[in-house]
């Protein structure tokens, strides 16, 4: 049955203005973005097929060029429209960040650096600077390494911190094995570098690791 015959509520587009977005299952959000399906097959049916094949949005998400485009039903137009609105979802979320008003909620705070960090598949220690009423300045990825860790030097971000006349900052790394749970060397490289940032009056708020959950050391009483 094509979807055009399906009753409006349970139309993925219908459902959509009626009930906003967040009503929607993954398969129906993503016939949405295909748009059209394939031969008996409707968008929703190829949709829900997609996400056995790869297992889960995020993986279909992660998938490279060659394997989504090998893909029954997709191609190269496709992958394109699909890496322009992962990209746009980035943005926006930088610009949110960005634009000037206190950070008040904490879900969105994980969020954007979650989309930042998650899908490296190398460690990532970033920082978050913010002024005075937690307004962010500027996210910056200060250090690289391996999947084994990344080396951070805590002479580098007293020097950041300056430059950008922070009076607050929020730190964030990634676990590319997608194991959240903070390591020893974590919890004394955060400790390490509150105690260089207290110095220059600079507080520490946070520090967020992220895999396929997120931890947060503030929360664990880690800070």
């Amino acid at each position: 049955m094509a979807i055009t015959d399906w009753p409006l509520e349970d139309r993925p587009r219908e459902k959509l203005m009626l009930r906003g977005a967040q009503a929607l299952s993954d398969a129906e959000l993503l016939a949405i973005f295909l748009r059209v399906g394939v031969k008996g097959k409707t968008a929703v049916d190829l949709s829900r097929e997609l996400l056995q094949t790869f297992g889960s949005l995020r993986q279909l998400f992660d998938a490279d060029a060659q394997n989504f485009c090998a893909t029954h039903g997709m191609g190269e137009a496709k992958y394109v429209q699909l890496q322009a609105v992962l990209e746009m979802s980035r943005r926006y979320l930088g610009e949110k960040m960005r634009r000037g008003d206190a950070l008040t909620d904490p879900d969105a705070v994980r969020f954007y650096l979650t989309s930042k960090l998650r899908d490296y598949r190398f460690e990532v220690f970033a920082c978050l600077f913010l002024d005075n009423r937690h307004r962010v300045i500027q996210y910056e990825e200060l250090f690289r390494g391996t999947i084994d860790g990344a080396s951070v030097h805590p002479r580098e971000v007293v020097r950041r911190a300056l430059h950008h006349n922070a009076a607050a900052i929020i730190f964030a790394h990634n676990h590319p094995s997608g194991v959240a749970e903070p390591s020893q060397a974590d919890e004394r490289i955060t400790q390490k570098l509150k105690d260089a940032l207290h110095l220059i009056d600079v507080r520490v708020l946070d520090h967020f690791v992220i895999g396929d959950q997120v931890v947060s050391f503030a929360e664990r009483g880690l800070l």
